[in-house]
């Protein structure tokens, strides 16, 4: 069969400092191609819709498949599902994702009949049964995962093999389009998938089951030394858990003499507790790294189930910044934030050196948030789920929370970006130039252009045609009724029992006080 796989297009953030390879659907067209399907991808980040469109004509696709990893994009994606379906009156229109698999009927009901079907879970696993199953003249309803107007399928499967696959790269156009800051460009690696943790604002725990698995070091290396870009984002919730599996991938790095320069995510308590891992790692190229300490009051790190005490959090900066490696932190910002309260946080952002990124408080389908939020939503805008707006009621008045949180923001610009930060990387961008790389030149100069107090108000009045479902419509009565994936054993958690036991001890940590824990029936 034919198979066309779609991203949606950017979302604000991405527009100024980062670009990332749809490394999910790369994945997703290698299992379709691996039985033997014509394959096509297209990633809207970089194309436009109408580049979408002529190949949606010359291809023409028995299935039309588009990522829903984000909420903010479910209008995009239905819109075109809907004008694919007019081109295209039989062929097939799925929508999958992480997002999606959260509120499926939700999205068919937006459809009207425009999507066949919301596939949830891991789409390597999904769309190839997916694409038998229409090859073979069968109801979508016997597809695991699938969710459509007619009924639902049985429960989605997990990849069972991580290392089976090797991502379709060969598909992806303008593959120097994708960087992540100075990383221009920068391909996206996985080495591990899931977490263990269960923060209360994340919905990656959610999705998973709180599963955890590993990919093999030899083959997370052997496909290391295909990338032809010298970053490499690591995408993994948590890098390097267990601290073997860090190690191991690491010297079948430096065997084969492969020099890149990575940017890794990880939690503060993992980076203290493997210091000689991320040691080791800086001496591969390990050169940025993310670290969410999303708030820096321990009522703040409460609020959120985020169990790494506040001095660890600080010792963590400290010990990274004597590693050399540039760090950048999140912290949440609650709308209930009043003057003060911004103007104490802009304050600490111009003290440290650290990039300090802020994120605005969003319940999530899929996290517990969801489900535990007092507050009502102001607005059930998905374009407004993306972080970056307010969703939830503000003490100051709208206008003035985002006029405190742009200028909060603007610490960053004023830090990190613009003239300043060129003259200080001239000699990386002018490298950059040799190479006719600009995206990290052009980053430099679109803090001003996309973070905008005026401009984040007017979208509140932007015409709303498709709704995020209302909280409490079907309100989890226990924690696994969150999960898409419900995890089995050693086989879906590959964890030690050293490494459980931390695990359980930084779950532990501050849940049995926390005011937002969520409290589930037997």
């Amino acid at each position: 069969m034919k198979l066309l796989v779609v991203h949606p297009g950017p979302l604000m953030y991405t527009k100024v400092f980062l670009r990332l390879e749809p490394l999910g659907l790369e994945l997703v067209a290698a299992a379709a191609l691996a039985e033997g399907h014509e394959v096509r991808l297209i990633d809207l980040q970089v194309e436009s819709q109408a580049a979408y469109f002529r190949v949606l004509a010359r291809f023409r696709p028995d299935v039309v498949a588009f990522s829903g990893n984000y909420l903010a994009n479910v209008p995009e994606i239905v819109d075109l599902a809907k004008a694919s379906r007019a081109l295209m009156p039989s062929a097939r229109i799925v929508v999958g994702g992480h997002s999606a698999s959260f509120i499926a009927d939700t999205i068919l009901a937006h459809g009207e009949g425009a999507i066949d079907c919301v596939l949830r879970g891991e789409g390597e696993a999904g769309v190839p049964l997916l694409l038998a199953c229409l090859g073979r003249g069968g109801a979508l309803t016997e597809v695991p995962g699938a969710v459509t107007l007619m009924g639902k399928g049985p429960q989605p499967r997990f990849v069972e093999d991580l290392d089976r696959l090797m991502p379709a790269r060969h598909l992806l156009r303008h593959r120097r389009k994708y960087f992540i800051g100075p990383l221009d460009p920068c391909a996206s690696i996985e080495f591990s998938r899931g977490c263990p943790w269960d923060c209360a604002f994340c919905s990656a725990w959610t999705f998973y089951g709180r599963s955890y698995r590993l990919r093999d070091p030899m083959r997370a290396a052997e496909e290391l030394g295909t990338l032809r870009e010298p970053g490499v984002f690591i995408v993994d919730d948590v890098a390097f858990v267990r601290e073997e599996h860090g190690r191991a991938i690491g010297e079948a790095i430096a065997s084969r003499g492969i020099r890149k320069q990575y940017y890794l995510e990880t939690r503060g308590d993992v980076l203290l507790r493997h210091r000689d891992l991320f040691r080791f790692w800086t001496r591969l190229g390990l050169r940025f790294m993310f670290l969410g300490l999303e708030a820096i009051d321990e009522d703040g790190l409460r609020r959120y189930r985020k169990r790494v005490p506040l001095g660890r959090n600080f010792e963590a900066l400290e010990f990274a910044r004597s590693l050399g490696i540039n760090v950048a932190i999140n912290l949440i910002v609650d709308p209930d934030w009043d003057m003060t309260r911004f103007a104490a946080v802009r304050q600490w952002c111009l003290e440290v050196p650290e990039i300090v990124n802020l994120s605005v408080n969003t319940p999530y389908p899929g996290t517990e948030t969801w489900e535990t939020e007092t507050r009502p939503l102001t607005t059930r805008d998905y374009r407004l789920f993306d972080i970056q707006h307010c969703v939830l009621p503000t003490r100051l008045p709208l206008a003035v929370f985002y006029r405190e949180l742009v200028a909060t923001q603007r610490v960053l610009n004023l830090k990190h970006l613009g003239w300043k930060t060129l003259r200080a990387t001239s000699g990386i961008v002018a490298g950059h130039l040799l190479r006719g790389q600009t995206n990290f030149l052009k980053s430099l100069f679109s803090f001003n252009t996309v973070y905008d107090h005026d401009r984040l108000l007017a979208d509140h009045a932007r015409p709303v045609r498709y709704e995020v479902p209302r909280p409490g419509m079907a309100r989890a009565a226990r924690r696994e009724a969150l999960y898409v994936h419900h995890a089995r054993g050693q086989r879906h958690r590959v964890l030690d029992a050293r490494t459980e036991r931390f695990v359980a001890e930084t779950d532990g940590q501050a849940e049995a006080d926390s005011p937002h824990r969520v409290r589930y029936g037997a």
